[in-house]
Parts: structure tokens; sequence; C-alpha cells
């Protein structure tokens, strides 16, 4: 095995003699810290529209339509093309500045994403219309879209082996924090001044640049670059045959978890409201909103946090299967079984242990696939393509759920666990592995 830096060490003597966090230095801490900040302001920045999409457009909408009911019919149109475009910009901004986070560095361009996402969101305060607003999405995911990549190569390349998972691991659990500051949000301030706020964020760059330094095996990746060997570089990640199958697996694994994610999970509390038995609108929405909350607050941050240790333990092929597994059992159970609201306040936190928890697999797995000279692009493609893959998969299961009911869409869309349980036979093993150079 190698530490951080590349330099070997002896997996008898880190094994089991000391816990893991013993070997973590307060600049290692502070590396995991400023990357789960700059993770919770994006996932904070990306749920700021969900959270006030509807008074935004209520209000942008309200002098165009003529009608409440065209209002209400050109709310859910644009709601959806917002969502488009900050997919579409997350997936352009991802790939782009995974490729300069490899050729820059990780905290000089860790830095422009935040800054990114930080003035588009602000900006949003401002719009005036609603193609403002769309316009303003693509940017903000430029930023959003990139930050996730960088932050999980610097905190990959920043811990030594027998900790790298649980840091990773770590840091992508911090996304609910971000869920959970946009809801309170909500609670507390009107859309504009929301978003205005959402500037905050950009004073994480005179921390970061003050408190952190690139990691040595990207400055000795820099160093070391061959002639004409290039940092970053998308032919050398798809031309390659070592890489190029690892980029594919990559892509496909965050397709299955994302689009299962789309498909399944997003939907719960549409299922949630729906048991109680009424047509009260406003009822069947609260009620799905606390159930939501509880699946992500409950279930879906402790399996996030169970991931590392389980891929420690066993390693990440077996994490992800049991993750897969565990999701297929209960997606199946809950949407097929539950019968009361109170049935589904259980079982919903079970499956987002399982369903939301697998997800901390890509920050944990995807960075150990690459180079260092390709571990931002890498793992930006795998993710961010996959993400962008995965929501598309929101329309199928549209259509299943238009014809068959919501409980037999869902159950037809299980079956993208199996397709990821067959993915896992092509899976390297990288538990005990150093980082590749």
């Amino acid at each position: 095995m190698k530490d951080a830096e590349g330099s070997a060490v002896d997996t008898a003597t880190s094994s089991n003699s000391t816990p893991w966090y013993r070997e973590i230095t307060l600049g290692q801490w502070l590396v995991l810290a400023v990357a789960s900040a700059g993770w919770v302001f994006d996932v904070y920045e990306g749920q700021l529209f969900t959270v006030f999409k509807t008074s935004m457009l209520t209000e942008l909408l309200a002098q165009s339509a003529t009608t409440p009911g065209a209002v209400d019919a050109a709310i859910q149109r644009n709601g959806n093309v917002a969502l488009a475009f900050f997919l579409i910009g997350g997936a352009i901004g991802g790939l782009a500045f995974g490729i300069l986070g490899d050729r820059f560095g990780r905290v000089r361009v860790l830095s422009w994403t935040i800054l990114t996402y930080s003035i588009f969101s602000a900006l949003t305060g401002f719009a005036h219309a609603v193609w403002q607003v769309h316009a303003l999405r693509i940017l903000v995911a430029l930023g959003a879209g990139g930050e996730w990549a960088i932050a999980a190569a610097l905190v990959a390349e920043s811990f030594p082996p027998r900790a790298r998972a649980f840091a990773s691991g770590t840091f992508h659990a911090s996304s609910v924090l971000g869920g959970a500051l946009a809801s309170l949000t909500g609670m507390a301030l009107l859309w504009r001044p929301a978003f205005m706020l959402g500037l905050a964020p950009a004073l994480l760059l005179l921390w970061i640049r003050l408190s952190l330094r690139e990691p040595e095996g990207w400055r000795e990746a820099k160093a070391c670059a061959k002639p004409g060997e290039r940092l970053g570089s998308l032919a050398e990640l798809l031309g390659d045959p070592r890489w190029r199958p690892r980029a594919l697996l990559a892509l496909a694994l965050a397709s299955v978890g994302l689009g299962t994610y789309w498909g399944i999970f997003a939907w719960a509390p549409e299922f949630a409201g729906q048991l109680l038995g009424t047509t009260d609108g406003k009822t069947k929405q609260a009620a799905g909103s606390y159930a939501y909350f509880l699946m992500n607050m409950t279930g879906g941050l402790v399996g996030l946090l169970c991931f590392a240790p389980l891929a420690s333990w066993k390693g990440r092929r077996a994490a992800f299967a049991i993750y897969f597994i565990g999701s297929l059992v209960m997606a199946l159970v809950t949407f097929l079984g539950a019968q009361t609201y109170a049935q589904a306040l259980w079982l919903l936190p079970t499956m987002a242990f399982f369903m939301v928890g697998l997800h901390a697999g890509f920050a944990v797995y995807f960075p150990e696939l690459f180079p260092t000279r390709l571990r931002a692009t890498g793992s930006s493609f795998g993710f961010n393509l996959g993400r962008l893959i995965g929501s598309a998969l929101l329309l199928v299961r549209g259509e299943l759920g238009a014809r068959f009911g919501l409980r037999t869409a869902v159950v037809a869309m299980t079956s993208l666990f199996l397709v990821g349980l067959v993915l896992l036979l092509f899976a390297p093993e990288t538990r005990g592995e150093p980082l590749p150079e």
C-alpha cells in the first residue's frame, strides 16, 4: 500500500493496532472540513430552487398568465425545464472543471467552482423573467457539477489508505446538511433574499487559499509528466485501454444509483401522501414532505456514513453489492407492502439507508479507479454524466407510472439494481490498493 503522498506503507503495521482517525493530522482534517463545506453548499445551492420553485415562478409568471390554471401549468412546465437545464449544466461543468482540476490543481479549481455557483446563485435573486432563471440555473450548475469530483479527488489524495474510505464517505455524507440547510432557509426567508444569501459560500475561498496546498501526489504528477502527456486528458481517459473500462464502469454505476434515485426514491413523498387516503392536496404534500425529511435525516444519513466502514471491512465491491441488494429488497417491500402512512414512515427510512447510502460509494470508489493525472476527470465523467443519464430514466419512470401506476412503475425500476450487481462482476477491487499513479 501507499500513504496519501504515494509512499509505500506496510499493511500489517497499519491494520487494526490503532483507530484509523489517530493517524490523521490536523491538516488532513482541514482538507476534509473544507471539501465537505464546499459540497454542503453545492447541494444547498442546488436545492434552493426546489424549495422556492413554486413561489419564484408564481411571481415571475403571474403577469404573463391569464388564469390560475395557466399559472399552475406554466409552473410545472418551467420547473421541469429548469431541472433539465441544471442537469445539462452540471454535466458540462462537471466534466470541464474535472479536466481543469487535473491540469491546474485541486485547490485552485475547487475555488473556481465554489465562486461560480455562489455568484450565479446570488444573481438569481435579481431575476425578473423566467428565461433569466433558466440561464442562471445552467450557470449555477456549471460550478455545482464541478465541485464534487475535485473535492473527492482532493480528499482521496490527502488521506492515508486506511482512512481514505472513511474520509471520502464522510465527505459525501455531508450532502444531507446541504439539503437540510436549504429547507431551513425556505422556512425563514423569501426567495429573493434566500438566493442572494447564496453568495455566502464564496467566503470559503479565503479559507481555502490560505489553509490548503495542492496534494503532493498531484504536484509530483505535474512535475513528472512525460513529454506529450497531458494532465486531465479526456482523450487518454477514453482512449487508453487501462482507463476506458474504468471510466465506463463508473458511468454505469452512477447511472444505476442516480437512475434509481430519480425513478424510485424521489417518488417516495408522493407515495406516502397517497397512503393517507385524502384528496386534500396540501395535506398530502405536507405528509410527503415529512416522510422525505425523515428518509434523508435518518436512514439516508446513517446509510451514507455506514458505507465506508463496510467498504473498508469487506471491500468496495461487496459494499456495493450489499447496498444494491438491500435497495432492491426494501423498494419492493415498501412500495408493494406498505398499506398505511404509518407503515410507510417505518419502511421508507430503511429503504433510504440503502438507496441513498450507496451514493457514498461513488466518492469512495471513483477516485481509486484513476491515476492522479486523470483522477478528477474520470471521477467527474462517471458521476456527472451518470447523473445526466440517470435523470433521463425519470422520463421512463414517468411513462410507466402514467400507464401502469406508481407501484408497478417502481417495481419495474428496481430491475436497475440487478444491472448494478452484474456490473460489479467487472469491477476491480481497490480495497488495500494504492491510488493508481
